[in-house]
């Protein structure tokens, strides 16, 4: 029996995908956040026309994680 058995029922992404949730869902709940975070993903794309390229559009806006710090004087 091989150790790559995984191959024949899903592909290499899909396995990432598993073993990566399985760390995150092992990790402390801080650190769970931290990595639930660090997960997300912006997706954007742009029209291209005449060799151009358009606005791009966020299909799914990322979120504002750090307030910004003011300067101290």
């Amino acid at each position: 029996m091989s150790s790559a058995n995984w191959r024949q029922f899903f592909s290499y992404n899909k396995y990432t995908q598993i073993a990566a949730r399985a760390v995150r869902q092992s990790l402390k709940e801080e650190e769970r956040l931290v990595a639930d975070k660090r997960g997300l993903t912006a997706l954007r794309y742009q029209r291209w026309e005449n060799g151009k390229g358009g606005d791009q559009v966020y299909l799914n806006p990322p979120e504002e994680t750090k307030p910004k710090k003011s300067a101290a004087v």
